[in-house]
C-alpha cells in the first residue's frame, strides 16, 4: 500500500538519500535451501552498467506452465499471482449492488452500480464528492483497493478498501480522516499508484515519470507479479528451449541465482526503502538499485528495530540474529506460493528442535497464546486496519527497554489488562540474568544516541567499534554524523568505515559524514567512495560532495539518476533544491521548492527549505511568508519561530523578530541562540534591562559561547553600568582569550579603577 505518512516531513537533510518514496507490494523469494551468510564478495553481482532492458525480454508467465506446471499451479493461487487485476464484473459486484453507503471519518461516501460500471462517490480533489469509475484492484487478502485513473496518466488507490471475506467496505486509514489536499488523502502525492505501489505489484515496470508535464506513460511486462518479477527476463530462455533442435548446448542468456541474490529479489519489494535507478533486474546487486531504511534516527524502527512505521520485512529481517546465521526468506516460505513450510512451532524447530523446549522456554502451555514461538519473537502489527503482519526482526521481549525507552514488548501487546512492572517482574523470575544480554545494551545505547542523551557518545562510539553484525554496525555509524563535527573519534571511526568490505556501512559512514565532507582528511576518503564498485555508495558520495562534484563523473550522473528517478516526489525535489542551493544557486531552487509544496502543502521541512532559497536569492518577503505559515503547521517548534525572528531581522521588523524570539523561548526555555537574539532585539530597542535578562538566560542556558556575555558587557557599557561591563568582558576573555571585540571594548572603557 502507498505510505501513509508525508516523507518529507521533520527529517533531517542529511538523512533524505535514505527516504522510503516507493515501498509498496509484495515480492518474492526463490531460493529454498539454507547456506551459510555470505560476505559481501561472495554475492555474484550482475553488471551494475547494462543496458536499459526493453519489455520484448520478457516472455510473461503463461510461458512457463508448459515446462514448470507444478510450480505454475502453486504460483497461480499465491497472493503475488493475484497482486493487481482488472476489476471483475462478476466477482466484485457483490460490495457494489445493491449500492453502499460507507462512513468514514466525518464523510460519507457510496459505492453503486450505474450502466453497469461500478462507480465510487466519494471526496477526491475538492470539497464536493465526485464520481469515480475503478479500473483495477490491488491486494488480494485480507484487503483489496481499488485503483483509480484520473489524468495525464495518473492512478491513485483508493482509500475505501474491501474486507474479501467480510464483503464490506472500510476506510484503510481508520479514524485518521484524511481531507483533500493532504500529502496521504487518498487523491494526494502519497496514493498514486504509478509511484507508490505499481514496481511492485507487477512485472517490469517503468514508471516514465515528465517531470515537466507532470505526467506518467507507465508500462509493465505483465500485470501482477509473474514468474519474470523473480527469475528476470526470459523470453531468451523460451524461445531456446521451443527450439525442436537446439543449436547448442548451452542456452543463451540463461543464469541460475544464487540464494543471495533471491534474497535481493525478495528486498527488492519487501523492503521500505527508496529507488536508485527503477531498473532492478533479478540477479543483481540490492545495493546497486536500492537505499533502504535503516533504524537510526526515523521512527520507522523502535531502537532494538522492532518495527514502528509500516517497513515490511527485509530490512528488519537484515537486523535478525536468523539473517546472521543463514537463514534465509525460502527457509520458511515456499518459494512460488509463499505460505509456510511447516505451521506453528513446527517451523521454527525444524532448525531449533533439540535446542529449546517451547513450552519450558516460553513459560506457556503449547499450542495457546504465548506459547507459539512467533507470539513472542514476530509479534504482529496492523497495517491498514485489517492486514497483521509479524515483525522478522526476531527480537526478544524486554519489559525493561518498555520502561526505560518505550520500546513496546510482546508481553503487554498481549496482555493487555496488565502494566509493564508485571511483566518485568514475571521476565525477572523466568530469565534472570539472561535478559542483560547484548542486544538490550545496543538497544539502550541506540535509544540514548537518538534521544540525544548528553552522555549517549561514549557508548555509541563504542558500538560503533566492537558490533559484529554489519547491519547494527551500519546503524551505529549513521548515528555517530551527530557528532562528525565535533568529536575527532567519531570523524576517524567513520572514515575507517568508508573502506569496509560492507557496503551498507560504507554507505551509512559517508552519510555521517556529510557535514565535514569540506575537511581535507574527510573529503579525501569521501572522493574515493565516488569510486565505490556498489552504486548507493557512489550517489551518498556525490551527496555528500554536491558542492563541487563534476558533474560529469560517474557518481554525480548516478546521482541525477536517482533525482530524475523519484522526480514525483516531494523529497526529491527538495533534494534537487538543496543541490541547486548548495551550488550556489538559489534561483533555481526556488520554482523547485514551489512546485513540491504545491505537491504537498503541509511539508513544514519544504517550507523551511523554500524560506532559505528565497533569502538567499533576496527575497526576505517569501521567506517570511513560508516560515509564518510553517509556524502555523508546526506550532510547538521553537526552531520555526527563531528563524522566523531572523528573517523579520533581515526586514527591519524589529518588534515583530521580538517577538518571534519571545515565542522561541517561551517554547524552549534552554534555547540559548534563541535568548542571545532576544537580548540583541532589546538592545536594538534600548529596552537595556530586558535585553540584560536574556542575555544572562543565554549565559545560564549554555555557559560556552563567549559572545553572550561579551555582548551583555556591550549593554552594560552603554548603560554606564562600567563595572559590571569589565566583570562581563573578564568571563568573555575567560571563555575566548583572543576574543577581539572584547579586548577593543576593554580599550574602549578602561581597566577597572585601583
Amino acid at each position: 500500500m502507498p505510505e501513509a505518512k508525508n516523507p518529507t516531513t521533520a527529517l533531517p537533510l542529511r538523512a533524505l538519500l535514505i527516504l522510503a518514496f516507493g515501498v509498496c507490494g509484495v515480492g518474492a523469494a526463490l531460493y529454498y535451501r539454507r547456506e551459510p551468510a555470505p560476505t559481501p564478495r561472495d554475492v555474484a553481482i550482475a553488471p551494475a552498467d547494462r543496458p536499459p532492458l526493453a519489455a520484448a525480454a520478457f516472455a510473461g508467465s503463461q510461458k512457463c506452465q508448459a515446462c514448470h506446471p507444478q510450480a505454475f499451479e502453486v504460483w497461480s493461487k499465491s497472493h503475488h499471482a493475484l497482486a493487481e487485476r482488472a476489476v471483475d464484473p462478476v466477482r466484485d459486484k457483490v460490495v457494489f449492488d445493491p449500492a453502499r453507503e460507507i462512513k468514514h471519518g466525518t464523510q460519507t461516501s457510496s459505492a453503486h452500480v450505474s450502466d453497469g460500471k461500478f462507480e465510487l462517490v466519494t471526496r477526491g480533489e475538492g470539497t464536493i464528492p465526485q464520481t469515480y469509475t475503478p479500473e483495477r484492484v490491488i491486494g488480494y487478502a485480507p484487503l483489496q483497493q481499488f485503483v483509480i485513473p484520473v489524468s495525464h496518466g495518473r492512478f491513485q488507490i483508493s482509500e475505501l478498501a474491501i474486507d474479501p471475506e467480510k464483503k464490506e467496505w472500510f476506510d484503510v486509514f481508520g479514524a485518521e480522516d484524511r481531507q483533500p489536499g493532504e500529502w496521504g488523502h487518498w487523491s494526494g502525492r502519497g496514493m498514486t499508484w504509478n509511484s507508490m505501489c505499481a514496481a511492485c505489484h507487477n512485472t517490469f515496470v517503468q514508471k516514465n515519470f515528465d517531470a515537466a508535464k507532470d505526467s506518467y506513460a507507465t508500462t509493465m511486462a505483465e500485470r501482477s507479479i509473474g514468474c519474470e518479477s523473480c527469475h528476470g527476463p526470459q523470453a531468451q530462455h523460451v524461445a531456446w528451449q521451443q527450439q525442436a533442435v537446439k543449436p547448442s548446448r548451452k542456452e543463451p542468456g540463461f543464469k541460475r541465482l544464487n540464494g543471495e541474490q533471491y534474497f535481493a529479489v525478495c528486498g527488492s519489494c519487501h523492503a521500505r526503502r527508496s529507488e536508485l535507478t527503477g531498473d532492478f533486474v533479478p540477479g543483481e546487486l540490492f545495493e546497486n538499485h536500492f537505499s533502504p531504511v535503516l533504524p537510526n534516527e526515523t521512527e520507522t524502527y523502535f531502537a532494538d528495530g522492532q518495527v514502528h512505521d509500516e517497513n515490511f520485512e527485509y530490512v528488519s529481517f537484515l537486523g535478525s540474529r536468523m539473517h546472521g546465521q543463514g537463514v534465509r526468506c525460502t527457509t520458511c516460505h515456499e518459494p512460488h506460493g509463499g505460505k509456510l513450510r511447516a505451521q506453528g512451532n513446527a517451523l521454527c524447530l525444524q532448525c531449533h528442535n533439540g535446542k529449546i523446549d517451547p513450552a519450558e522456554h516460553s513459560h506457556h502451555k503449547p499450542n495457546s497464546p504465548g506459547g507459539n514461538c512467533v507470539d513472542c519473537h514476530m509479534p504482529q502489527t496492523a497495517y491498514m486496519q485489517r492486514h497483521l503482519r509479524r515483525d522478522h526482526g526476531m527480537t526478544i521481549p524486554d519489559p525493561q527497554l518498555t520502561k526505560e525507552h518505550g520500546v513496546p514488548n510482546a508481553c503487554n501487546r498481549c496482555h493487555l489488562d496488565k502494566k509493564v512492572e508485571w511483566a518485568a517482574e514475571a521476565v525477572e523470575k523466568w530469565y534472570g540474568a539472561k535478559m542483560q544480554r547484548p542486544t538490550q545494551i545496543r538497544a539502550r545505547v541506540i535509544a540514548n544516541a537518538r534521544a540525544g542523551a548528553p552522555d549517549a557518545f561514549d557508548p555509541l562510539l563504542k558500538l560503533a567499534r566492537e558490533e559484529i553484525d554489519p547491519f547494527w554496525k551500519a546503524v551505529a555509524a549513521d548515528l555517530l554524523g551527530h557528532f562528525a563535527a565535533s568529536r575527532n573519534e567519531a570523524r576517524e571511526l567513520l572514515v575507517q568505515f568508508t573502506q569496509n568490505a560492507d557496503p551498507l556501512l560504507r554507505s551509512a559512514a559517508v552519510r555521517a559524514l556529510d557535514s565535514v565532507s569540506a575537511q581535507a582528511d574527510v573529503r579525501a576518503a569521501v572522493e574515493k567512495c565516488l569510486q565505490d564498485p556498489v552504486r548507493l555508495v557512489r550517489v551518498d558520495a556525490a551527496w555528500a560532495l554536491r558542492a563541487s562534484v563534476s558533474l560529469e563523473s560517474r557518481a554525480a550522473i548516478e546521482l541525477q539518476k536517482y533525482l530524475d528517478q523519484n522526480a514525483d516526489f516531494p523529497s526529491a525535489v527538495l533534494q534537487r533544491a538543496i543541490f541547486q542551493m548548495d551550488r550556489k544557486q538559489p534561483e533555481l531552487a526556488v520554482p523547485l521548492l514551489k512546485q513540491a509544496i504545491g505537491w504537498d502543502p503541509n511539508s513544514v521541512q519544504l517550507r523551511q527549505a523554500l524560506a532559505t532559497a528565497a533569502s538567499q536569492t533576496g527575497d526576505s518577503a517569501e521567506s517570511v511568508k513560508q516560515l509564518e505559515k510553517s509556524a502555523q503547521l508546526d506550532p510547538r517548534n521553537a526552531q520555526l519561530r527563531f528563524s522566523l525572528g531572523l528573517a523579520h531581522g533581515e526586514m527591519g521588523h524589529l518588534e515583530q523578530a521580538t517577538q518571534a524570539f519571545k515565542d522561541a523561548v517561551a517554547l524552549d526555555p534552554r534555547f540559548a541562540r534563541a535568548w542571545y537574539n532576544l537580548g540583541l532585539a532589546y538592545s536594538k530597542a534600548e529596552r537595556s534591562a530586558e535585553a540584560l535578562d536574556a542575555l544572562q538566560h543565554a549565559e545560564a542556558a549554555d555557559g560556552t559561547v563567549a559572545d553572550y556575555p561579551y555582548v551583555r558587557a556591550i549593554v552594560l557599557a552603554n548603560a554606564g553600568k562600567l563595572d559590571e561591563a569589565r566583570d562581563a568582558i573578564v568571563r568573555t576573555l575567560q571563555l575566548d582569550l583572543n576574543h577581539q571585540g572584547a579586548r577593543d571594548l576593554l580599550r574602549q572603557i578602561g581597566p577597572p579603577r585601583q
